[in-house]
C-alpha cells in the first residue's frame, strides 16, 4: 500500500452542461481519516462514486492504492469498502444472512466467514438482533449494519457516505469509535463524507470542503482555522484568579488597540480583537494587580471554518 492512498488530479465529472465535480485535486495518506464536507449537491457523492469506479470521470486523473480509474476499477473495488448514504440490504433476509452473503461475494471461506459475521455484528451492537429480518430494522440499525458490511471485508480503503445518518447518540459514539479503530489499528484509509461537523472534528485528521464541485478548503482543521481568521477577528480567552477582575481592568482592556469587545463570565474574560494583543492584555492585568492564570487564542471550530469559507464562496 503506497503512502499516498488516494490521489486526485483535476478530477472532473460533467453531466451535459452541468459540472458536478470541477478539477478536484487532493491527496489522502495511508491510515488517515479524511473528512469530505459540503452541502447537498456539492459533489461529494459523485466524487466517491468515481473513486469506487462506479461512474467514469469526464477528465482528470484518480488513483486509489496505486490503481488508476476507471481502467482498474475492479481491483479497487476488491480492496475498498463502501457505505452509501442510503444503505441497501435484502429486507427479507436477516442481518446475519445479509453479511454472510457479502462474505461469500468477497470469496471469504464459509468457516471463516461465519465467525467473522458474528464478530462484526457484535462490534456494531447488533448481535442480539442478528436473526431479525432487516426489513424491520430502523434507519439507525441499517446504518450500523452498513458499517458491519464494510468491516467484514477488512478493506484497505473505506469510503463512508454519511455513516451516522439517523443513528442515535449511543450508536454515533460506537460508530465513530469503530472508524477511529480502523485508522489506528488496521491502518485503513477512511474518506468520510458528512455534514455533521462536530463529529468530523472529533475524529478526522484533515478535511476538504467542496462547494459547487470545487475544492474551496483543504488541510488540517488547525491550519484552516488560521487561514479562515486572516483578516477576521480573534478571540482571546483569559482566566483570572478569583476576585481579580475589576471594572478598571475591563475599561483598560477595552481601550487597547484593535480590541472590539470584552465579555466577562465570573473570573473568565473573552476578548474579541482584530489582532493578537496578548502581551498588551498581560501587561494591563499586571498593572491592575490582578492575577493571570491562563491566556490563549480560542481554536476555531470546524463549524466556524465551514461558515467562513462558504460565506466567501
Amino acid at each position: 500500500m503506497p503512502d499516498t492512498v488516494i490521489e486526485l488530479d483535476k478530477l472532473t465529472k460533467a453531466y451535459g452542461e452541468t459540472i458536478a465535480v470541477n478539477e478536484l485535486s487532493m491527496q489522502i495518506e495511508q491510515g488517515e481519516i479524511f473528512g469530505f464536507l459540503g452541502p447537498n449537491g456539492a459533489g461529494k457523492t459523485t466524487t466517491i462514486l468515481m473513486l469506487m469506479g462506479l461512474t467514469e470521470p469526464s477528465s482528470g486523473i484518480a488513483k486509489v492504492a496505486g490503481y488508476q480509474l476507471p481502467r482498474q476499477g475492479i481491483k479497487i473495488r476488491r480492496l475498498a469498502g463502501y457505505l452509501p448514504e442510503n444503505v441497501g440490504f435484502y429486507d427479507d433476509m436477516t442481518a446475519y444472512q445479509n453479511l454472510l452473503y457479502t462474505a461469500r461475494l468477497n470469496s471469504i471461506p464459509r468457516g471463516e466467514s461465519e465467525n467473522k459475521v458474528t464478530d462484526v455484528l457484535a462490534a456494531v451492537g447488533l448481535k442480539d438482533v442478528s436473526d431479525k429480518k432487516v426489513g424491520k430494522f430502523s434507519k439507525g440499525m441499517k446504518q450500523r449494519l452498513g458499517i458491519a458490511d464494510v468491516l467484514i471485508k477488512e478493506p484497505s480503503v473505506a469510503f463512508l457516505d454519511e455513516p451516522t445518518a439517523g443513528v442515535d447518540p449511543e450508536g454515533v459514539k460506537l460508530i465513530l469509535g469503530l472508524i477511529r479503530n480502523l485508522s489506528e489499528e488496521k491502518k485503513t484509509t477512511v474518506m468520510l463524507s458528512s455534514h455533521l461537523l462536530y463529529q468530523v472534528q472529533r475524529i478526522c485528521h484533515r478535511v476538504g470542503i467542496i462547494a459547487k464541485g470545487r475544492l474551496v478548503a483543504y488541510g488540517s482543521i488547525e491550519r484552516l482555522g488560521k487561514e479562515a481568521l486572516k483578516g477576521g477577528d480573534l478571540t482571546i480567552e483569559v482566566q483570572l484568579a478569583e476576585k481579580s477582575e475589576s471594572r478598571a481592568l475591563l475599561e483598560d482592556l477595552r481601550s487597547l488597540p484593535s480590541v472590539k469587545d470584552v465579555h466577562r463570565s465570573g473570573s473568565a474574560l473573552s476578548v474579541r480583537c482584530g489582532e493578537d494583543v496578548r502581551p498588551l492584555i498581560a501587561k494591563k492585568i499586571v498593572e491592575q494587580g490582578a492575577q493571570l492564570l491562563e491566556m490563549k487564542l480560542r481554536d476555531s471550530s470546524l463549524e466556524e471554518i465551514y461558515t467562513r469559507y462558504f460565506r466567501e464562496t
